[in-house]
Order: structure tokens, then sequence, then C-alpha cells
């Protein structure tokens, strides 16, 4: 009898959460009915102080907090001061999906029926939710209260139609406890009247409406700020980072095209990420620079050149390049802390064997990655010139230990780098050859699915470029070095790859492959 009694009352609380799924009307915001009051009081909770539940109900994810609130009076009262609050289409779930006209009132009967105490942590992002516009302000009024500490809007509910995000939200309250906010897909327009955000340590802009000056104000204000992130904010030309920000170490600005310059007087910048800019850069004293990512035309040579007096204690670097005209020349200047290289290059033809003056200049390198992403063919072919490899003077790179290419094809200077570094770096462990461009495999159980589709031509320049390993660099490799040669695999390949090889037949016959 007790047994039929529970398989009742489980049966009355799966309809009870059931009806959480439909979005019907709620008090809770995710459907929580009278039925779900009702019964409330059947369901038992562990009986520990009010405090410890909760903790374990501010734990759960959304949509778990939602239906648990459904099922018991302590978790309704942890539910309408949760001090986590996401909401986007993800976190309303499938069913909320279906009925594109009910996201923003789901969102505001959860926001109605919220103590508005408590709240640490508000996401709200409207993108794909329409007919939110008439809603904002009574949302951001309720949830975006004094003791706030993370705070990030999305009010972008459609095309054409952008929220300016008012300073008064930053009240004085808010202004004293917020300490990350993230704006995308609006218009925010702060004064240099604004007070000052003294516990704000991240700022994250996604095209956002701003002004360079306007920018300027607000990083005045915010003294204490430590990572700021700029992506696709395309009115702002000149960015200006104050010198009064002294804990800034993490600068990242990506895909703002219309930005000129960056200046910046942060002394103890650490980290500096630079993506789709040609805007000029000014970073004053960088001695405290260890990771630097830049990513522009005609890069490596000026990286080479500026880089060692500028920032004398890189220890991690990436640059990728389009377009780049010249080698790299050999100098004296060092990265004497260099520990990690990362390169990435798209061009038509270059000297690849140039990058040795990297390795020159970096003597604790330890691993090294090159990324050669070509748009077209290279006809500079090791095949279609004098095989004789290029020398230099034996060095010792005493740290390099790994030791990757990704889209290593026939190029007679990407030959001579590689065994020029076979020869010249007794501490070498692993070299992989990658020849597809770092394709997924369809034998990669987390892939699954066929390996990428590739056009004849650079499955071409990939077969030759294995048979250029076999040719030039196999009988190189030293007894203690791993090499891995990476190819595309003839099961997806299969017809492409034996036409291929039957118009290679000279090469490969030539090296019996």
């Amino acid at each position: 009898m007790s047994l039929q009694r529970h398989q009742r009352r489980n049966g009355r609380l799966n309809r009870s959460i059931a009806s959480v799924d439909k979005g019907t009307d709620s008090t809770s915001g995710y459907g929580y009915s009278q039925a779900a009051e009702r019964t409330m009081c059947s369901i038992p909770v562990p009986a520990l102080p009010e405090d410890i539940l909760h903790r374990v109900h501010s734990l759960l994810p959304m949509r778990d907090a939602a239906r648990a609130a459904c099922s018991s009076h302590a978790f309704l009262r942890s539910w309408r001061c949760r001090p986590v609050l996401a909401l986007n289409r993800d976190t309303l779930g499938s069913n909320a999906n279906s009925r594109q006209k009910n996201f923003s009132c789901i969102i505001d009967n959860i926001l109605r029926n919220h103590s508005g105490i408590g709240i640490k942590i508000f996401k709200l992002q409207l993108y794909g939710i329409l007919d939110a516009s008439h809603y904002l302000d009574r949302w951001f009024q309720i949830a975006v209260t004094p003791g706030i500490e993370n705070l990030t809007l999305q009010p972008y509910y459609g095309d054409n139609m952008e929220y300016n995000v008012p300073c008064t939200l930053l009240s004085d309250g808010v202004r004293n406890s917020i300490r990350s906010l993230e704006l995308s897909l609006c218009t925010f327009h702060p004064t240099a009247e604004l007070g000052p955000l003294r516990k704000l340590t991240s700022l994250r802009l996604h095209s956002v409406r701003i002004l360079g000056d306007e920018l300027e104000y607000f990083l005045s204000n915010s003294p204490a700020l430590q990572q700021l992130n700029l992506s696709e904010c395309q009115e702002i030309t000149y960015l200006k980072i104050p010198c009064v920000l002294q804990q800034l170490h993490f600068l990242k600005v990506s895909y703002c095209s219309e930005l000129q310059v960056i200046e910046s007087k942060a002394r103890n910048l650490f980290s500096f990420i630079k993506e789709g800019v040609r805007a000029k850069v000014l970073l004053g004293e960088t001695l405290q620079m260890k990771n630097l990512r830049m990513y522009c035309s005609n890069l490596v040579c000026n990286a080479r050149t500026e880089l060692p007096s500028n920032m004398p204690n890189l220890e991690s670097l990436f640059i990728g390049s389009r377009d780049e005209r010249v080698g790299t020349p050999m100098l004296p200047t060092k990265f004497l802390f260099l520990k990690h290289l990362s390169i990435c290059l798209k061009c038509l033809s270059y000297d690849y064997f140039s990058l040795i003056s990297f390795l020159d200049a970096s003597p604790s390198l330890e691993t090294l990655l090159l990324d050669v992403a070509r748009e077209k063919v290279e006809r500079e072919s090791i095949f279609g010139c004098s095989p004789q490899l290029r020398q230099m003077p034996e060095q010792h790179h005493g740290h390099l230990k790994s030791v990757k290419i990704k889209g290593f094809y026939s190029a007679k200077s990407l030959v001579e780098l590689t065994c020029y570094i076979l020869k010249n770096a007794k501490s070498l462990d692993c070299l992989t050859l990658d020849t597809t461009y770092g394709d997924p495999k369809c034998d990669n159980k987390m892939y699954g699915g066929p390996c990428t589709k590739m056009n004849k031509g650079f499955l071409m320049q990939a077969r030759r470029g294995a048979v250029a390993i076999k040719a030039y660099i196999e009988d190189k490799v030293p007894s203690t070095v791993k090499l891995t040669v990476v190819e595309h695999c003839r099961r997806c390949h299969a017809d492409k790859l034996s036409e291929i090889d039957a118009m290679c037949d000279d090469f490969l016959t030539c090296f019996r492959l």
C-alpha cells in the first residue's frame, strides 16, 4: 500500500513538473501553476537549514531550479530571491523555442515574481527574442540593483532596433558593487560626469555603438579594471587607455574596422590580442608584456625587427599575417624568454627558410607551431627546381622540444626549414607535419563524420608534400624524435587521390610510394 501511495505521489509530481515545460500561467515564470502549489505540501524536503537549501538551489541550472520551485515552498522562496538569473533562448528551454511569442512573457513573469533582493549575476540576452522593447526599462529596474556584481546585457531584439543603455542604469549603489560588465548589440554613451566604478575589473563590449572619447571617459572612471575586450565596435577610431589603469593586464581588440590607433599608457599590461585590426599600436612601456597575439598584414617582419626591444620579456607570441612581402631578416636582437611561438601565414609565396631568424633569436624556445594557410597553390615546389638545399651555420637550439607544421606542402623553403630544425634542435622530441591543413578526420571519435571536402588542387599539393617528406626529410629524423605525418585518408578522398596519383606517377614512382 505504501508503494502504491508513493507511486501516486510521484505521478502527481511528474504532472506538476510537466506543466512547467508547457509555459502556462506562471508564478515562478516557468509555468508554476496553482496545481503545482497544491502538490507542494506533499513533497518531502530534507530537514536542512534554509540557508543551506538556498545555497543548493542556487547551484542548480535555471530550468532545474524553476522545476524545483514547483515542488517545495522552501525552494519557491529560494527561487524568488535567486542570486543568479541567466535569461536567454537556451535557459528558457525547447518548449519556449517552439512558441516564439511567449519568450518576453516568460521573462517578464520571472522578473515580476522575483523579489529583486540579492541578485549578484544577471544575464539578459535577447537575440532572437521579439517584442521585448517595452519591457526593458522595467526589467532593468527589478534586476539591476545595488549589490549586483556581474551584469551581461544583450538588449538587441530585432533588425535595426538597438536599445540605448542609459547611464542611469549604473546608479550609485550599482557602481559601488559591479565587478564585471558585458554589453552587446546596443548603444552606450557614457559621459564624463559618470561617477567612478571602483570595483569594476572586467569590461567587454561587443558590437556596441560608442565613441572613442566616451569610452575613454568610462575607462578613466574604472581604476580597478583588469580586463578589457572590445570587438566589432565600429564607431571607435582612436582607442586611448589612460594611465590610471595600472591594474589592466589583459587587452583584446578584434574586428573594429574603423580603428586607426591603439594607444595604451597602462604600464602593467600582461597580455595583448589584436585581430582583424590594422590600427597603429602605441603601447608605451611594455616591460611586463608576457603574451602577445597579433594578426594583420605584413606583420612577421615587423615583429622580428621591433618586438625584441619593445617587449623584452615576452614568453608567448602568436603572429598571423597576410600578404607578407619580404622574408624575415637575421638580426642581433633576442627574445631571451620566449618559450612558445606560433606563426600563421596566408600568402602566395614566402621564404619559410627565413623564419630561422626567430629560432636564432629565441634561445629559450620550447614549442613552435607554423600554420601555412595558403589560399592558392604554391608554384615553387622542390620537385620543380634544384634539389640542392640551402645551408646555415650550425646552431644549437637546446630547449626546442615540439614542432608542428600545419598545411605542410612541397615548397622548397619549407623543406629547408624542417631539415634545419632536425639538424640543430638537439632537444627535439616530436615533429608533426600535417598535410591536411588541420582538417578533422573521419576516424576521429570526437568528429565522427567524413573528412572535410578538399578541391583537387589542394589535394595535389598535400600529396606532393607527403612525397617531399618521404624523399627529403624522413632519413634525417634522429631516432630520438617522433615523426608524425598526417595525410588525407583514402576512404573519403579515394576518387580524387587515385586520379592525383596517376597524374603524379612520375615522382611517385621515383620515390617508390
